[in-house]
């Protein structure tokens, strides 16, 4: 009987795996470099190895990979619970491959606010975590996160809600002084200025560093005053 492979011809006794020199006459076989071999033989020449079972994975069986790494289908499982993990997503840690739901159980951290796993982001405050969207003003809910923001009793504001709810008005144009950020104001007898509005009722002199006069709720520098 002859034997054909793309152009080449054998008698049937010589058509053997170049190997372990079993026949492959009526068997599936594969071409390496001019040579032919059983399938047994060419997967454990070439075929990928399960990076868990570390047995060799067949031609044309499904198999996973990442990162360089090859697994059986059935291999391929979460290190927790030990199910398949297939398709869905997977989050590595230690050489070792979680899914979603388990990786959360067992590394993530937990929102102080909802309770449920901070996966990526979020931010610390107090030294407890946060969601990104959990962390919002006590006030308005608008998030935090990026902002410049401040706290009165342990419950954290946006400067807006904080300087509306707490802060002093300014005695000269009745808006909060929120004193955060290192701006200046001027106190005296129980009221306060920010410092550009520190000035002379009558002629607008800056009065910041001055000596000056009060006229009922008026101030007035010395010049302006002297009538009184």
């Amino acid at each position: 009987q002859d034997l054909s492979y793309k152009d080449r011809h054998w008698h049937e006794t010589c058509f053997h795996c170049f190997q372990c020199k079993n026949s492959l006459v009526d068997k599936p076989f594969a071409a390496k470099e001019e040579h032919l071999l059983c399938t047994d033989c060419y997967s454990n020449e070439y075929s990928s190895k399960c990076n868990e079972c570390k047995k060799t994975i067949m031609p044309g069986t499904r198999k996973m990979e990442y990162k360089g790494n090859s697994w059986h289908e059935t291999c391929f499982i979460c290190y927790r619970c030990q199910q398949p993990i297939g398709t869905k997503s997977f989050i590595p840690k230690d050489n070792q491959n979680f899914c979603v739901p388990c990786y959360e159980k067992q590394f993530a951290m937990q929102c102080v606010q909802c309770k449920k796993a901070i996966t990526t982001g979020g931010v610390t405050y107090r030294e407890q975590p946060w969601h990104k969207e959990c962390f919002v003003c006590t006030g308005c809910k608008k998030q935090l996160s990026g902002q410049r923001f401040t706290s009165r009793d342990e419950f954290a504001y946006c400067l807006s809600c904080f300087c509306n709810l707490y802060a002093k008005k300014c005695a000269g144009c009745t808006n909060p002084i929120s004193g955060l950020g290192g701006t200046k104001y001027i106190s005296f007898e129980e009221r306060q200025w920010h410092n550009d509005c520190f000035n002379c009722k009558k002629c607008s002199l800056s009065l910041v560093g001055r000596g000056f006069l009060t006229e009922r709720d008026d101030i007035l520098c010395p010049e302006c005053g002297k009538d009184i």
